[in-house]
């Protein structure tokens, strides 16, 4: 059975793209700028990114070990190369976040530029 807490975290999730952070609340960015310096961090682990290519090798090593053609055999490609789309999807998921993260703080560091009414006076 499902968590409530996982339920939880799943519906309060905040979901951005480049049009969205805009709009955004400061609250909302914080929590994506806070997210990508978490997924940077990830990125940036030596560990992390060990296990992740061991992974990989194995199920390469398993995908290599499948020599006949048979329709059990090819199956066990496709799960296979579902698995191997998923660990990149992960990694794919941590670098956007790390993207979106620098998007916000170039954003919210570009000096606003100022503007004009149209006699020409700058409005506050």
């Amino acid at each position: 059975m499902i968590e409530q807490l996982a339920i939880d975290a799943f519906n309060s999730r905040l979901t951005a793209n480049l049009n969205t952070i805009k709009t955004m609340r400061p609250a909302q960015l914080d929590t994506l700028k806070n997210e990508g310096s978490q997924a940077e961090a990830l990125l940036k682990n030596r560990e992390l990114a060990l296990f992740i290519h061991q992974y990989k090798f194995e199920l390469l090593d398993a995908l290599s070990a499948i020599t006949g053609h048979t329709e059990e055999d090819n199956s066990r490609r496709v799960a296979i190369a579902n698995q191997l789309a998923g660990i990149d999807g992960f990694v794919t998921t941590l670098k956007r976040s790390v993207y979106m993260k620098d998007k916000i703080v170039t954003q919210q560091a570009s000096p606003t530029e100022p503007k004009f009414n149209l006699k020409g006076n700058e409005v506050l």
